[in-house]
């Protein structure tokens, strides 16, 4: 250690003699708050850290407990989600049940409103694999009486008609088919022209003279005279009209909803359907003992 020159020696000794002073009196004095001054002075050195501890810490619980609660919402979320699916899904299941309610009470009033005339509820329970080709199958067969060109409509208009038969299902060639037909006529003129399928949604009215005046929306009816669908049932509405060479090109939406078939009608018989007096008694107050009956 080098040595002190003589000349600062009184001073280092004075410098230490005030340094054990001040330490001394930091001891004792205390300060208005009744404590010492030395820890006056810790305090306010360690406030800093304990500040920027306590933030520490408070921050990380922070994010602890959010990481949690976050997890939390996260299963709460994904439990409200699978209940929402469910209920979409049942509503789903309610809406089909209300749709087929609806058909079935259509199909109904309508049996009841021609008692008088023979038919067979069916349901379809296929197509055809064939995309040139616009069939159905239905669950009715020989043993239900069903046979070959019997007429298959719904209340809404004719479907098409039976093209082969087997012991329980049946097919059934539709209007829209190319290899389809239906004597049809002109509501209003009663002007006649067959109603034929081009494999397309519209079908072709043919043989209509250029000077006949046909107007879109007009309704076309059976005409009876195909040996097939009775006389005066809906086939469809024109949907366009241009002149042609040598006739009238006429095209028909069909009346029947060909492409949402669910359920149909097979008449037994040519009879014309004409409206019973069954048709003044509510098709519910008939529900129990309807002859007309679904097979799965």
């Amino acid at each position: 250690m080098p040595a002190v020159p003589m000349r600062h020696r009184s001073l280092t000794l004075l410098g230490a003699v005030l340094l054990v002073q001040v330490l001394a009196l930091a001891v004792q004095i205390r300060t208005n708050t009744h404590g010492r001054l030395i820890r006056v002075w810790v305090v306010e050195v360690i406030s800093p850290f304990e500040r920027a501890g306590n933030w520490t810490i408070t921050k990380v619980r922070g994010v602890w407990n959010g990481y949690f609660a976050l997890i939390h919402t996260q299963r709460e979320n994904e439990y409200l989600q699978a209940q929402v699916d469910r209920l979409r899904l049942r509503n789903v299941e309610l809406e089909g049940q209300s749709a087929e309610s609806a058909r079935l009470a259509a199909l109904l009033g309508f049996h009841d409103a021609h008692a008088d005339v023979p038919m067979v509820a069916a349901r379809v329970i296929g197509a055809s694999a064939d995309s040139s080709s616009h069939a159905i199958f239905i669950n009715r067969g020989e043993r239900d009486g069903i046979r070959r060109n019997m007429a298959v409509i719904t209340p809404d208009g004719i479907v098409g008609k039976v093209f082969e038969v087997y012991r329980g299902t049946a097919q059934v060639l539709l209007l829209t088919d190319k290899e389809s037909g239906v004597g049809a006529l002109l509501a209003g003129s009663r002007t006649q022209g067959p109603v034929g399928g081009v494999g397309e949604p519209t079908m072709l009215m043919k043989y209509v003279s250029n000077d006949e005046n046909v107007s879109v929306g007009q309704e076309i009816l059976t005409s009876g005279q195909d040996q097939i669908y009775p006389k005066d049932l809906p086939v469809g509405t024109v949907t366009d009209v241009k002149a042609g060479t040598p006739f009238k090109v006429i095209r028909v939406k069909p009346a029947a909803r060909l492409d949402r078939l669910e359920e149909v009608l097979v008449l037994l018989t040519r009879q014309e359907l004409t409206k019973s007096t069954a048709a003044e008694t509510p098709a519910s107050g008939n529900a129990a003992t309807a002859p007309v009956k679904h097979e799965q």
